[in-house]
């Protein structure tokens, strides 16, 4: 990790030098225009914090106060995670997969859509590709391709995988399965009684104030799981204990449920998460770029949110999902996982889209339903960070950013209609 944080200050020194010459000015990775673009600055980008050089918060405030950050600590939050707080590598793939880059298939009206785009909005980074092929990559706010960007929320979606990776392993035998058969510390909890299938769904019934009194619940939960109150990780999660509904029949936001799911996965695979993910996905889809994932007290990841990766990295996974989990010819996820945990069954209308948030998306295994006829989904975490998948044409958006921003959405239907 030391090695990267090197080459990343050296690169984020030559931005400044860029920066120096002209704000604004752009600075590409090379001579060849197919490559990622660097801008060393970004809309409003004093509110962010450039006059400082963009800090990192200051860590031991940090784990005190959790997230989220001031506007001014963003960038080197959002980037810095792994300085910030105890995290575990996820390994690079030892024969890394490239991208092919193929700028010249953006139209020229798009692409000014998209540059007007990143001129009105905080995004860090921004990766347009189709299947094996960048159209387009860049960056702001002086982050480049060889920083670690945070999840936010999208990492909910990743322990949605490994879900239905463990299943076809046969470390968990189905989704009607409940905690308690795998984690005897869950045994006589609510949550350990409830189905994996609703706690993918989000859909359990235990009280949860996840936006309840400035996030009471989930201020609580950070406190004893991350910050270390002492109770232990699963200690942390069963003081939730009172069930409101019936288990299967109301979908509530609740990132305690994807915590739940982090541990049975622990117990059920018999390793950690990070290596779990290593071996499962992140090595076989040709991961250029170690990973990092957020530590809980008790030294494992927590499942709802810390796990950082570079842009491009994000960008392969969201071509796995893209082909149904499929990788150059290799079945990492099965296909009918994947068909099942992005499609609403009759049985489940009150998670389709439309009925699930005021932005009218709907809900599958802890991944996020577009909208309309075509089958879209994405991974979506606070302050805008995205993976949008079209799978019928194998396009794939990510975006990481400073600020939530539905003009997104407006992009993503524009780029599906030219390139999908």
């Amino acid at each position: 990790m030391g090695s990267d944080r090197i080459s990343r200050r050296a690169t984020l020194a030559g931005l400044a030098a860029t920066c120096a010459a002209g704000a604004g000015l752009i600075g590409r990775a090379s001579a060849d225009d197919a490559g990622p673009i660097f801008s060393p600055t970004g809309p409003n980008a004093e509110r962010y914090g450039a006059a400082a050089g963009y800090p990192v918060p200051d860590a031991a405030k940090a784990r005190r106060q959790g997230n989220p950050w001031e506007p001014a600590d963003r960038v080197g939050a959002f980037t810095h995670i792994d300085d910030i707080y105890p995290t575990r590598q996820v390994k690079r793939a030892a024969m890394p997969w490239a991208f092919k880059r193929a700028p010249a298939e953006l139209s020229e009206p798009f692409r000014a859509d998209v540059m007007g785009y990143l001129a009105r909005n905080p995004v860090t980074g921004l990766l347009i590709a189709r299947d094996d092929k960048i159209l387009l990559e860049h960056y702001q706010y002086g982050r480049t391709d060889r920083d670690r960007f945070v999840s936010q929320s999208m990492v909910k979606s990743i322990t949605g995988m490994l879900v239905g990776v463990a299943i076809a392993d046969g470390a968990i035998k189905s989704v009607d399965n409940k905690p308690e058969a795998y984690v005897p510390g869950f045994r006589g909890s609510e949550y350990g009684s409830t189905a994996i299938r609703d706690l993918l769904h989000m859909s359990s019934g235990v009280e949860f104030g996840e936006e309840q009194e400035s996030g009471r619940d989930l201020n609580r939960l950070w406190r004893d799981m991350v910050s270390g109150s002492g109770k232990g990780t699963i200690a942390s999660i069963t003081q939730f204990n009172r069930r409101i509904a019936p288990a299967g029949t109301r979908f509530y936001y609740a990132s305690i449920e994807p915590d739940v799911l982090g541990v049975v996965l622990r117990y059920a695979a018999g390793k950690s998460l990070s290596d779990y993910l290593q071996e499962k996905i992140w090595g076989p889809i040709g991961a250029e770029a170690d990973a990092t994932w957020l530590l809980d007290a008790e030294g494992q990841e927590l499942a709802h949110f810390g796990f950082n990766a570079v842009l491009r990295d994000y960008a392969r996974l969201g071509r796995l999902l893209a082909h149904d989990g499929a990788w150059e010819g290799r079945q990492i996820i099965p296909a009918s996982w994947m068909i099942e945990a992005t499609t609403t069954r009759p049985s489940d209308a009150y998670l389709a889209p439309g009925r699930t948030s005021p932005d009218s998306l709907g809900y599958g295994y802890l991944i996020w339903l577009l909208p309309g006829m075509r089958r879209q989904f994405a991974l979506r975490g606070s302050y805008s960070q995205l993976v949008l998948i079209d799978p019928p044409s194998k396009l794939v958006l990510v975006q990481t950013a400073l600020e939530r921003s539905d003009d997104v959405w407006k992009l993503w239907a524009a780029a599906v209609k030219q390139l999908g």
